[in-house]
């Protein structure tokens, strides 16, 4: 199964046990809201820890790929030279962004439009997003960083088909040679 279509089941099977939860009750809903705010510190506690991991470790490994342009641009990709460190702490950046964007979200949900079901399921959420995310496998969980895992990482599709950055030697050689053109 997909990431995009095991997130929507796993979206639906909350939405289904969240309706359940008595909401209406204060010390549920109390509960509930504890509940959302230690999943949500918890990411973020592991996501900084695993950045001290990986800046511990300090893999300065030389990392080439191709960055393929936007669909609409109708561009060509870039190059991208980066190093195994930096590109482990992007990743730990993006998914700490995407943790504050989520919270700022339901801060609105919940505070302005007084939704409550939104918190139990984004709990779930937070929790699935953080084992999902690869450089947690990778300096969490000490999996190997190799297929599914291997640096750059791809992208899960909902429609099935990976996408992600080029790796093979001839987009980046031919990114190179571009690159080349540019600079004369």
């Amino acid at each position: 199964m997909s990431g995009g279509v095991q997130n929507l089941v796993i979206s639906l099977g909350a939405m289904q046990l969240a309706r359940r939860i008595p909401f209406d009750d204060p010390v549920t809903l109390n509960y509930v809201r504890a509940g959302y705010v230690t999943v949500q510190l918890l990411v973020l506690l592991t996501y900084y820890y695993v950045s001290t991991k990986i800046k511990a470790k300090n893999d300065l490994t030389v990392l080439k790929y191709v960055e393929p342009a936007s669909p609409m641009s109708g561009g060509e990709g870039t190059l991208v030279t980066t190093t195994v460190r930096d590109y482990d702490l992007g990743q730990t950046s993006s998914g700490l962004k995407g943790v504050y964007t989520g919270v700022a979200m339901m801060a609105v949900m919940h505070i302005y439009f007084h939704f409550t079901q939104p918190l139990f399921i984004q709990s779930l959420m937070g929790l699935k997003g953080l084992y999902d995310a690869k450089v947690v496998a990778i300096h969490l969980l000490g999996k190997k960083p190799e297929g599914d895992l291997a640096r750059p990482f791809k992208a899960a599709s909902m429609f099935g088909a990976t996408a992600g950055p080029q790796t093979d030697a001839a987009a980046i050689a031919e990114a190179e040679k571009r690159v080349g053109k540019k600079d004369d």
